[in-house]
């Protein structure tokens, strides 16, 4: 009966022991990353503006993305410009130079004079002709129905977008929309300029936007053609530019591709 009872008692003990070390136990209970959603901001834009947004992938779809590369095509090698969508934080970069903006200011790095223009005016500029029409969706802007752009014919509808006060560098610029009324395709941008001189311009310059390219499903130009354009009238090709190794992504870029180059042989403007 003795041996029965330090039995027992040992057994117990056992038992006593095992629900002490579970209890000592941490259960880890791994969550699931949350996907962001991105709001359909699709209900923001006239009716026919949404339809452009449409018919080149979606607004949505555009949001999306994180990360904007394209290669523009010139003698002597290609530009390749990376653009931050959500900061708009910008770098290009060629085999003669380098420049960027890190969202305070714009840097110009090169071994020679080869870059004679404004980095502040161009960090962004071909980016915005690219990445046409998505662009016109941003905040603070403003859309008017114009009358149709006639060209060989072809009526194309219209609409002119303009911009809030302290929006961006230029918000005195014009855009103008114009796209075809049967695909909802973009088929010519007017645009002025007055980040030089401050003031309102009526000079329009005009790009037709003659081919296009699914990148990751958004529909973005293959090819520009600047029109001679005076008085309403569009005229012969002037010049055109070529677009090439175009990526749209989902994933974020490293801040430090935009930030300023520590070397000697920079400028800061």
């Amino acid at each position: 009966m003795k041996k029965l009872s330090t039995l027992l008692l040992l057994v117990l003990v056992l038992i006593s022991c095992k629900q002490e070390v579970k209890s000592d136990q941490t259960i880890v209970v791994s969550e699931t990353p949350k996907e962001e959603v991105t709001p359909d901001r699709s209900g923001n834009f006239p009716e026919e503006i949404n339809a452009v947004f449409a018919a080149h992938g979606g607004i949505k779809a555009f949001d999306t993305m994180n990360t904007l590369v394209f290669e523009m095509e010139k003698e002597g090698g290609n530009e390749k410009h990376t653009t931050d969508l959500k900061s708009r934080h910008a770098r290009i970069e060629s085999n003669k130079f380098a420049l960027g903006f890190d969202g305070k200011e714009a840097w110009l790095e090169q071994d020679s004079t080869y870059f004679k223009g404004n980095p502040r005016f161009y960090h962004n500029l071909m980016f915005y002709f690219y990445a046409m029409p998505f662009v016109l969706g941003d905040e603070g802007v403003f859309y008017e129905k114009v009358e149709d752009l006639q060209v060989d014919g072809v009526s194309y509808p219209g609409y002119k977008i303009s911009y809030g006060e302290d929006v961006g560098d230029s918000p005195k610029d014009n855009y103008f929309l114009y796209y075809d009324a049967n695909s909802k395709q973009m088929k010519f941008l007017g645009y002025t300029v007055t980040f030089f001189s401050k003031e309102t311009s009526e000079k329009i310059s005009l790009i037709e936007y003659a081919d296009w390219n699914d990148v990751n499903g958004l529909v973005l130009p293959k090819t520009l053609k600047w029109r001679d354009y005076k008085d309403g009238v569009v005229g012969d090709v002037k010049s055109e530019r070529s677009f090439v190794n175009a990526l749209a992504s989902k994933d974020k870029p490293a801040a430090s591709l935009f930030q300023k180059p520590k070397e000697e042989k920079q400028e800061s403007l």
